[in-house]
Order: structure tokens, then C-alpha cells, then sequence
């Protein structure tokens, strides 16, 4: 166990920076990310990434930091906010986590599954296999060899699939089988303030669908088009950044812009529903709190951080 930390976690476009922006301004903390896609350098618009105006007027750590040809993981953010932790630590500044990777969060306050890892050379053979190949397949694949862990998994989700379908190479095992033993958590949840910021469902809807209207009008056609001249594999997280298929679809003519950004912000929408639900069955010790209530939780969190 490890030091207090100010956790802000809620769905997409629910204004968890700001939020996490006004704790960090107020007690002297850093801002560090907890979502999974706002990791990669690549793509600072498309996944609202706090700007290069706030980053420098509070601190911001684990921001941009993975480029978009690397299959980040939640075992390597663990590692990254492990090291970071004890920075912090030594340096006595409180780290106000923001993001909405639900799973991000269930890690460092439950802990992890104990998976071995798996060697580089498995890791790269099961992704060529794979290359090319539509989701449903590698589901189809994996219930073959694996039932237990496929019925588990959206056929929708490749990453989670070559994962296990990784992981059953490396071992002869199937993923579930690991998936009782935990690692050592890295935070105790009641040394955390955690909120989880919850709009109406609604006024979430028109936040995504004005998001996605401003991330287009700020560049975000431009970050994709540069990332898909790289030629990275389509089942990469980075390649599936909400909004990012779909824009690819639109570069190669496929789709109008206007379709593209529809798709795109129904995958936003439906995104910010299964975060609910994660929410509200993953992360008991979050406390709910509405956008009306942020001023309320500022101050509550300066007085958690004792001043």
C-alpha cells in the first residue's frame, strides 16, 4: 500500500480534467491519467487530451507519453503509476488521478490478475496470424480453444481476444484460469477520495456529440491521417481510438465525413454506457457526484489533502 490519492473517475465528455484541473490548482497535486487512450502521443485531440496551455499550468504525468505502435496494457500503466507513485511520494505531491478507464482504476485499488507475461516472440507470431483478420474470427478462434475465457469476451473487442489468445499460447492455460489470483494492489481505497462524475445521460449525449463536432474542427481528421500513413495494425488500441475507424474509413473514401462522425460519436455513446455499468459494479468505494457538485468536491478534496 502506498500513499493517499484524490481519485476523479466518470465517463467520457462528463469533465473530468476540469475537474481533476481545479483539485490539482487547489492543493498543489498533479494531474495523472488514468485512461487508456490518452496515453499515446499520437493522438492529443482525438482523445481530448488536456491541452498544451493546461499541461503547463499544473503538472501532468503519464499524459502522452506511449507511441501509437505499442500495445499498452493495463499491467504496464500499473508499473508506470507504481513509479510514479513513489516520485510523488518523495517529492510530497498528492496525485489527483483522473480518467475513465474503469479497469485502470480497479487495478491499483484490488489489484491485478497474476498473468504471466508472455514471451515477445508468441506475442508477435499470434498478431501476424491475426493481422488482417475480422474480430468475430479470432472470437470463433478462441471459442474453439478456449470456451470459458471466449464467452467472457465482446467478439468486438480484438484486443482482449488476441490477449487471451496470447496468453493460451505462452502457457497451454486458458486466461480465465489466472484470473482468481491477484497482485498486491497499489493503493488502499480507504486512503483514497474517489468520485466518479456523473451527468445526466442526456446532457452526456450532447457533451459527445459537441465534442466530437469540436475535435474535427480542431485537427482530429489530421492526427488520424497521420497516424494511418504509418501503416500500424488495425487491432492496435491506438488504431481504435473512438472516432478513429471511422475517420480512417472516411480518408480511404469509404464513408462521407458526415457518416464517419455519426459512427463515431454512437461508439462514444455507447462507450460511456458500458463505464456506467463498470462503475457501478467494479468500483464500490467511488462516490457519485453530479457536474452541479464540483465546486463542492474541490473543497473537499483540499480539506482530504489536509490544508
Amino acid at each position: 500500500m502506498t500513499r493517499r490519492a484524490i481519485l476523479i473517475a466518470g465517463p467520457t465528455a462528463s469533465g473530468k480534467s476540469a475537474l481533476a484541473l481545479a483539485v490539482a490548482r487547489r492543493i498543489g497535486g498533479a494531474v495523472v491519467n488514468a485512461d487508456s487512450m490518452q496515453v499515446y502521443r499520437d493522438l492529443r485531440i482525438l482523445t481530448a487530451r488536456p491541452t498544451l496551455e493546461e499541461e503547463r499550468s499544473v503538472r501532468h504525468e503519464l499524459f502522452g507519453h506511449v507511441d501509437a505502435a505499442v500495445n499498452y496494457s493495463v499491467g504496464r500503466w500499473l508499473e508506470d503509476f507504481r513509479l510514479l507513485l513513489e516520485k510523488l511520494a518523495q517529492e510530497g505531491v498528492t496525485p489527483v488521478v483522473a480518467g475513465g478507464t474503469g479497469m485502470y482504476y480497479k487495478a491499483a485499488l484490488y489489484g491485478l490478475s497474476d498473468i504471466p507475461q508472455v514471451p515477445p516472440e508468441i506475442r508477435e507470431k499470434i498478431r501476424a496470424e491475426a493481422e488482417g483478420r475480422a474480430p468475430e474470427y479470432l472470437h470463433a478462434r478462441l471459442s474453439e480453444r478456449d470456451p470459458e475465457t471466449a464467452a467472457k469476451l465482446r467478439p468486438s473487442d480484438p484486443q482482449r481476444i488476441l490477449r487471451a489468445l496470447e496468453v493460451l499460447e505462452a502457457t497451454g492455460k486458458p486466461l480465465a484460469s489466472f484470473q482468481g489470483a491477484r497482485m498486491a494492489s497499489l493503493l488502499d481505497p480507504s486512503q483514497c477520495l474517489a468520485f466518479f462524475l456523473a451527468p445526466e445521460r442526456e446532457e452526456l449525449y450532447r457533451r459527445i456529440d459537441a465534442r466530437f463536432d469540436d475535435m474535427l474542427r480542431e485537427g482530429a481528421l489530421a492526427e488520424v491521417e497521420a497516424m494511418g500513413a504509418r501503416g500500424l495494425d488495425p487491432a492496435l488500441p491506438a488504431m481504435r481510438a473512438h472516432g478513429a475507424p471511422h475517420l480512417l474509413r472516411y480518408l480511404r473514401g469509404e464513408l462521407t465525413l458526415e457518416e464517419a462522425a455519426l459512427q463515431g460519436k454512437l461508439d462514444t455513446r455507447h462507450y460511456s454506457k458500458r463505464q456506467f455499468t463498470f462503475a457501478r459494479h467494479q468500483l464500490p468505494s467511488f462516490r457519485w457526484i453530479a457536474p452541479g457538485e464540483t465546486d463542492a468536491a474541490v473543497e473537499e478534496a483540499a480539506r482530504f489533502n489536509g490544508w
